[in-house]
């Protein structure tokens, strides 16, 4: 029984019953939460061979999936009166997430559910995990902090401090756009020190495109983008996960 809810998804379940069973995979939401878009996305990967987990690691601290989609459609929202009274709502209800006690106890909530994970029939230590934004961020810590992850892909996350990146043991496939300038700004010296430290980091960089570019429940999808890193992704999935 894992501390958190979790949303799972198997190849049986969602229409790919004829696939062999590739590996595990762990789906780490934004900072909305565990909405229907994470999901969706879950299932996306359980459809194509994956045993995919996406828990639930910000309800604890408030952002429960229905607050999360209601400060969303917010922060969305084209009247710009409701956009600005969100921000401090938003500020409010992620607070909690930005204790350092927080982030403790959420990547030990993420290696409980990886531990379901690897007891499922097929999975074999074919241990993965993926994360969008907030959930990227915690892609490079689950990687640093637990050896059975065989490959991480965080989409626009943020590293563990530059000192602690050579406790990464597994392959890494970063996505990020080019006009995301916080991340841009700081990647050199991330390639630098995953260089540094062994570690063998590939970041995927689109032209044009902005934060959160995946996500198509919101305004700056990028289909072009998005296609394109899908497709990378399952390739790096079934590199890293085959041997």
């Amino acid at each position: 029984m894992t501390e958190v809810d979790v949303y799972r998804a198997s190849p049986e379940g969602v229409g790919g019953s004829d696939r062999e069973i590739k590996g595990g995979l762990i789906v780490i939401h934004e900072i909305w939460g565990l909405v229907d878009h994470i999901e969706e996305v879950t299932d996306r990967f359980a459809a194509q061979g994956y045993v995919s987990y996406a828990p639930d690691i910000l309800s604890k601290a408030g952002m429960t999936p229905q607050a999360g989609q209601e400060l969303l459609a917010l922060m969305n929202d084209p009247d710009e009166e409701k956009r600005v009274t969100a921000q401090p709502l938003m500020r409010e209800r992620t607070a909690p997430a930005r204790d350092p006690e927080y982030g403790g106890w959420a990547v030990g909530a993420l290696q409980q559910v990886l531990d379901e994970l690897a007891e499922q029939p097929g999975v074999n230590g074919r241990l993965a995990v993926l994360g969008f934004c907030f959930g990227g961020t915690y892609s490079f810590a689950l990687a640093a902090a637990d050896p059975r992850i065989k490959a991480a892909v965080p989409f626009y996350g943020a590293p563990p401090e530059l000192d602690k990146v050579g406790a990464i043991g597994c392959p890494v496939l970063a996505f990020y756009g080019d006009q995301d300038e916080r991340l841009m700004a700081g990647l050199p010296e991330v390639e630098s020190a995953m260089t540094a430290a062994g570690v063998d980091f590939t970041a995927q960089v689109y032209p044009g495109a902005g934060h959160a570019f995946f996500n198509d429940a919101g305004p700056r999808y990028d289909a072009a983008a998005a296609g394109d890193a899908w497709q990378r992704t399952l390739d790096f999935l079934d590199r890293s996960l085959s041997h």
